[in-house]
């Protein structure tokens, strides 16, 4: 799918020299970017990522305390 994004001319041309200096294409660069985005916000970016996100999850639930039932830690 095209989406079509505005940039000003000077971030353009950043971001066209910073492809050129990482030998990287703009798409690269977009994808990159959005993935990025996509992580910090705790989104899966793939199928991948989306089953270890539920995995930890349904641990997490399920984690059981390691002790005695008096609380006390062994010595």
């Amino acid at each position: 799918m095209r989406k079509l994004i505005a940039f000003d001319d000077d971030t353009l041309d950043k971001l066209k020299q910073l492809a050129r200096d990482r030998m990287a294409t703009f798409q690269e660069l977009a994808d990159e970017a959005f993935a990025d985005l996509l992580k910090k916000h705790g989104i899966p970016i793939d199928l991948k990522d989306a089953l270890k996100k539920s995995a930890g999850l349904s641990k997490a639930g399920t984690a059981r305390k390691t002790g005695s039932k008096t609380g006390r830690t062994p010595s």
